[in-house]
């Protein structure tokens, strides 16, 4: 795969001066792995106010999106290649895994949540899929927008010094990393472990296999739960 296009849907974009600008994900931008464009949904609006919201028929609090503006602007950023992604609290929630999955697009859209959602016209013609980051509900769709582009560039060809780094991160399969350790060996009486100095290939690769499985049974135990009955499931 080239370069994955990234178009970013939101009424927010100077919230993503920044946290874009630094790091892996800048570096991929420049080396061209990502073409990532900011569009401010208030630009396909033609009244003077720019509207964007109205109120929920049936009453109940806050407004909602209205269905116009998304609809000029989506049919405008679109075409057949493209995947949609809306941010919403009430999405699948975005894991290791999925990130994968949109990694091998060529072009992805993701469209920010605000106010009290998406009229759900908009989302039955245009959601290839909707995405939360979590539990709980944040101000708009602007930082897990942000997630979304760093998670999924860090997985891309070339992105990270080496390709199989992202696969020893945590969440990468069913279990958290393994315990890390740099110079010095001794730092105010604590030890690195042994093995690691040992330059034993074979039992460096056992210790860490170990001891991933031992801090995800310590602080993630429901990864190895999912694990577990995945393995089940694939059994005859």
């Amino acid at each position: 795969m080239g370069c994955m296009k990234i178009d970013v849907l939101t009424l927010f974009p100077k919230m993503f001066s920044g946290p874009l600008d630094e790091s892996i994900v800048q570096r991929a931008r420049e080396n061209g792995l990502i073409e990532l464009k900011i569009h401010n949904l208030r630009e396909y609006t033609h009244d003077l106010h720019q509207t964007v919201d109205d109120r929920p028929f049936g009453g109940g609090a806050g407004m909602l999106l209205k269905p116009e503006p998304l609809f000029e602007a989506l049919e405008a950023l679109t075409n057949e290649e493209s995947h949609v992604i809306f941010l919403t609290p009430s999405g699948r929630k975005f894991n290791q895994a999925i990130a994968r999955d949109i990694s091998s697009r060529e072009h992805i859209v993701l469209v920010c949540g605000s106010y009290e959602g998406f009229d759900e016209r908009v989302l039955q013609v245009w959601a290839n899929e909707e995405l939360s980051i979590g539990d709980y509900v944040l101000t708009n769709g602007a930082l897990p927008a942000m997630v979304v582009i760093d998670v999924v560039t860090r997985l891309l060809p070339g992105a990270l010094g080496k390709d199989e780094s992202s696969y020893e991160e945590s969440f990468s399969t069913n279990s958290l990393e393994y315990p890390h350790y740099t110079r010095p060996a001794v730092f105010r009486g604590m030890k690195v472990p042994e093995v690691l100095l040992s330059g034993h290939h074979a039992r460096i690769a056992q210790w860490r296999s170990e001891q991933s499985v031992l801090k995800t049974a310590a602080v993630r135990p429901d990864l190895l739960e999912k694990s577990g009955e995945q393995e089940a499931s694939g059994s005859c």
